[in-house]
């Protein structure tokens, strides 16, 4: 059978048009009628970076979708095996690079865990409270890109506001903005400049009293709640079929988190004195990974106060271990997972006692987020689809690594 291949009107991103290809034969219509396939991506303004979407498309309603991911592959994975195990923590936190912090810290946990190694407890809360920030600093973006792609570009002004507020203490601290590079294997790379826990308490305290704008701005516009209330649907089912984690999971009622469920860092002393609330929705659609996400960042403004009440008390001491300067890890294998902003980050490592490691392998919450889609959008309309891709909080370096 012929395929006809059309340009589509209109440029997208970096100049490329949607390409259309028509051939087969139509279904749910009496009227005589034609599937279409559209490639929306690999750089597209509907898309998110460089993912690209195969649509089977029978008018506007969508028939079928195929995900086609790879365009940021960069092998990390192999680039593990051939850096010792301080090199590679500047290679993991940059798949999420919008939770550069999280990334990092996966890494260095799985190492101290086959190391043994005990990290004080100043590093620990320190950890914490780095770790919610930043997390802070995932959802931001997310609440204000989210209601751009549905047309709205007031959100996205407030949200940088925010975020840029948070910014600026993570780089006094650490002297990066997005890659920040200051966990090490026992600890951190240094102490906390002077009057700096006043400071990141000042910006808490200013995103917390400015947050209600964005909420107010977006969860009741009708407009938004057209595009997005019933729409997009994710059953438990097919988030536990799929492995679907954090915000999203949550959001369709499933109550998960390992910072309570598996706890790690202060987590589980946060949890015990109620500071660590686990939020989730009901609906399972876009609206509600929408409110998941802006009720999470007022759960993490929390916990990052409980962090610098604690840091205050704590007596002054090291923030790592000193280690040698050939790090080597025993012989052995580990498992270690994290609540990254985005959802399970795993981290399997495999050791010969090298200065490197043999294997690590990389469980990221975007993939996984993103092999749901051909179970979401079928019998949705284009419209919709860009409010459900929007709404699934990925990053595409974390789906390719």
């Amino acid at each position: 059978m012929s395929v006809e291949r059309v340009v589509g009107i209109g440029a997208g991103a970096a100049g490329l048009d949607p390409v259309f290809e028509r051939g087969g034969t139509g279904t749910g219509s009496e009227l005589p009628t034609t599937d279409m396939v559209l490639n929306i991506g690999p750089q597209h303004p509907a898309t998110h970076g460089v993912l690209r979407l195969r649509l089977t498309l029978d008018g506007e309603r969508i028939v079928g979708c195929e995900p086609i991911i790879g365009y940021m592959h960069r092998g990390a994975e192999k680039l593990f095996e051939v850096r010792d195990y301080r090199q590679i923590i500047v290679l993991a936190n940059r798949h999420d690079w919008l939770s550069a912090f999280s990334n990092e810290l996966g890494v260095v946990l799985a190492v101290e865990r086959m190391m043994g190694l005990e990290v004080p407890v100043r590093a620990v809360w320190l950890r914490t409270l780095l770790t919610e920030l930043n997390r802070i600093l995932n959802h931001l973006m997310f609440l204000g890109s989210y209601p751009l792609e549905l047309g709205a570009i007031t959100p996205v002004f407030y949200a940088f506001r925010e975020r840029e507020t948070i910014q600026a203490v993570m780089e006094e601290l650490s002297g990066g903005r997005m890659h920040y590079m200051f966990n090490r294997v026992g600890g951190l790379k240094e102490d906390l400049p002077y009057g700096w826990l006043d400071r990141a308490g000042a910006a808490s305290t200013a995103v917390r009293r400015r947050l209600p704008d964005i909420e107010n701005l977006v969860l009741g516009n009708e407009i938004f709640r057209a595009r997005t209330v019933g729409v997009g649907r994710l059953s438990p089912e097919l988030i536990a079929a799929y492995g679907v984690s954090g915000p999203i999971a949550r959001a369709s009622g499933v109550d998960a988190d390992l910072r309570r469920d598996e706890p790690y860092l202060a987590y589980e002393e946060l949890a015990r004195d109620g500071v660590l609330r686990v939020v989730t929705r009901t609906d399972g659609d876009c609206f509600s990974r929408f409110s998941v996400l802006l009720e999470q960042v007022k759960v993490s403004l929390d916990l990052v106060d409980a962090c610098l009440d604690r840091l205050r008390t704590l007596p002054a001491g090291p923030v790592n271990v000193r280690l040698p300067k050939i790090l080597k890890v025993p012989e052995g294998q580990t498992y270690c997972w994290t609540e990254n902003p985005l959802g399970i980050n795993g981290y399997y490592l495999v050791s010969r006692g090298d200065k490197t490691p043999w294997r690590l392998k990389l469980r990221s919450a975007s993939f996984n987020n993103i092999s749901v889609l051909p179970e979401m959008l079928p019998n949705t309309i284009v419209a919709d689809m860009i409010a459900i891709l929007g709404s699934m909080f990925f990053v595409v370096g974390d789906i390719d690594k």
